[in-house]
């Protein structure tokens, strides 16, 4: 199995993912012509990954990687959480989500946040197997950097002094919640898939 179709229209994503494997192509929903909005209907990273992955599935029948991912922080109850690409709105604008947290948390001293990704990954046999990883840190009064997308620009990762929008992509890369539930995953598929 060298080629996964990645459920995703985030580039960005993308991007990142075959940086971290080398191993296997990812294919985009572009390369596969799908370029519908995905539903995401779930209540939970692990529902939401499922969906974006049966959807692909069902149309390609191609193994299918999906990720739900977002941030959660401790002050506010969890959110953003899976709410977190459209919580300023549906327009999905990373502005306006980062200036609505930093709104939210005006004033609040416990800035503990985690960013989570949670992958589902189906086979071509229609097997699905779910993979978590997380990155803890904590949340900055203002955006930091321009690099990484979301809200890379204001969080800072535990043991670090810049945020995801400072840090090279050869540092996230080893740290982040994606790397880490990716690393899972590829585990995953040298023991399954040799």
């Amino acid at each position: 199995m060298n080629k996964i179709v990645f459920a995703t229209g985030n580039q960005h994503k993308v991007e990142e993912i075959n940086r971290i494997n080398r191993r296997i192509q990812f294919l985009s929903l572009h390369d596969v012509d799908i370029n519908e909005e995905i539903p995401e209907t779930g209540s939970s990273f692990a529902e939401n990954a499922y969906q974006k992955a049966s959807y692909v599935f069902n149309k390609t029948k191609l193994p299918v990687l999906a990720e739900d991912s977002g941030l959660i922080v401790d002050a506010l109850d969890g959110r953003p959480g899976i709410y977190s690409a459209r919580y300023a709105g549906l327009q999905k604008n990373h502005q306006d989500n980062i200036a609505k947290v930093l709104h939210e948390m005006k004033g609040i001293a416990d800035r503990r946040a985690k960013f989570i990704s949670c992958l589902c990954f189906i086979d071509n046999t229609g097997q699905s197997s779910y993979f978590e990883g997380f990155c803890h840190g904590f949340l900055f009064t203002q955006p930091l950097g321009n690099g990484g997308f979301g809200y890379d620009p204001i969080f800072i990762p535990n043991g670090y002094d810049k945020s995801f929008g400072e840090l090279p992509n050869e540092i996230k890369d080893k740290i982040s919640h994606r790397s880490k539930s990716f690393e899972i995953f590829s585990n995953f598929l040298k023991e399954n898939f040799k």
